[in-house]
């Protein structure tokens, strides 16, 4: 059989530290001024221990969301910006293999057309020169 038996924890027995009689140091009224705050502060202190020391204010659970929600977000913009970087690799190979031909042959009919078109106006000029030359060299019977 197992019995139990309650073991009291040290830190619980121990006094709290505090003020002690006579000491000023614990003032805890609302008339203090920001000038008494600034100069508490040491000035060797970096930014990053002042961080480092409000971590145990804020609570570990709020932490491990908090932080668990930062590396969702930076996971999802990761992997939106991978896809992203893969289509538009893909959108532009397909439009390089496949856009560039079809440009040339465009250019190429254009151009064909723009012969067509002046090769026309060629003959329509040489009517206006010589009207029927054309007709008549053909209509002459063989006698």
């Amino acid at each position: 059989m197992v019995k139990l038996e309650e073991v009291i924890d040290e830190e619980f027995t121990r006094s709290q530290e505090g003020p002690l009689e006579g000491e000023d140091d614990w003032d805890t009224d609302t008339d203090s001024d920001a000038e008494s705050d600034i100069s508490s502060v040491a000035p060797d202190e970096s930014i990053y221990e002042r961080l480092t020391a409000l971590q145990d204010i804020i609570p570990a659970s709020y932490r491990r969301s908090f932080s668990n929600g930062v590396a969702s977000a930076t996971s999802w913009v990761k992997s939106g910006l991978i896809m992203g970087g893969k289509t538009l690799w893909v959108v532009s190979t397909s439009a390089l293999l496949l856009g560039v031909p079809w440009a040339l042959a465009y250019a190429e009919e254009q151009q064909m057309v723009e012969m067509e078109r002046e090769m026309k106006m060629q003959q329509s000029a040489n009517e206006l020169l010589a009207p029927g030359s054309t007709t008549q060299t053909q209509a002459k019977p063989a006698l």
